[in-house]
């Protein structure tokens, strides 16, 4: 099959690449053939493997392009080392977002089944990038605000895996909602746990592992330091930590009045939780 348009070399590679994500994103590689993809772009099987070498090689080029342009999306986000905190978290979604928006064959093709000879691992191998930016920056972060930076790549790892596998929930179930309102859930998540960070977390209600249940007598749950100064575990819980990534930063009294108000309302809520679990244990 040929087709009666004349294209340049160049013309034709792209017109082949642009049909191929397409097939790609929508079917998988395993499941996509050269003569499909030679019914698509109305050329005869020859020309794919001129340009290509054959289905393989076509795969490569769309993978390969669509991994620079979000990578590049990506680390531009997390780049400004003078933009408050929050900012990186908001701009890093919401470019996450805007690509997933854009560019729904190329995130498609990265998120489905890719070869078993591929050895990049693909998909895999940019959250491997963008997990070592964004644990560079928080080890920065972490170091000014007293909080131990070797548990930076933990948090680094949390926070990709978070924002990039909502947006592929969001994306492979096309949900009403915005790209500007689930950017807005995601740092709804991401900024108050990170503002809230302590520098030693503990369990409150599952520590102690296979022994949690046992009856030591009253009081034996809670840390050592709650019970000599008569505390609940929670409140050592919540004064012992520092303010996360959220001290020095003023974002105004209204903003400080209303998290403070949400964080006695959780406090006293796991508190009252707690009391009622001990007042049921046999």
């Amino acid at each position: 099959m040929s087709n009666t348009s004349r294209m340049t070399s160049y013309q034709r590679r792209e017109q082949l690449i642009q049909v191929g994500r397409g097939l790609f994103a929508a079917k998988g590689f395993e499941a996509v053939s050269v003569e499909e993809i030679a019914a698509a772009a109305k050329v005869s099987k020859p020309i794919i493997y001129e340009h290509f070498g054959g289905k393989e090689g076509l795969y490569a080029v769309v993978v390969d392009r669509e991994m620079q342009k979000l990578t590049n999306t990506l680390i531009g986000a997390l780049s400004d080392d003078d933009a408050h905190p929050r900012q990186i978290v908001e701009r890093t979604s919401l470019a996450l977002l805007t690509y997933i928006t854009e560019n729904a064959d190329g995130f498609g093709v990265l998120v489905r089944d890719r070869p078993t000879t591929d050895p990049t691992g693909s998909f895999s191998s940019l959250l491997g990038d963008v997990s070592l930016k964004v644990e560079e920056i928080l080890a920065k972060a972490f170091k000014k605000y007293g909080l131990p930076a070797k548990n930076a790549p933990y948090y680094a790892q949390m926070l990709v895996g978070m924002t990039v596998f909502t947006g592929q929930y969001w994306a492979m179930n096309k949900l009403k909602t915005n790209k500007e309102q689930l950017a807005a859930h995601i740092v709804n998540l991401a900024w108050h746990g990170l503002s809230r960070l302590e520098a030693k977390p503990e369990l409150v209600f599952e520590k102690g592992g296979g022994d949690r249940h046992r009856d030591d007598g009253p009081g034996q749950d809670e840390p050592a330091s709650s019970r000599e100064k008569g505390r609940h575990p929670e409140e050592h819980h919540e004064s012992a930590g520092a303010d996360g990534l959220n001290r020095d930063i003023d974002d105004g009294p209204e903003y400080d009045k209303a998290e403070g108000a949400r964080s006695e309302q959780a406090r006293r809520a796991t508190h009252d939780h707690l009391k009622r679990q001990r007042r049921n244990r046999p």
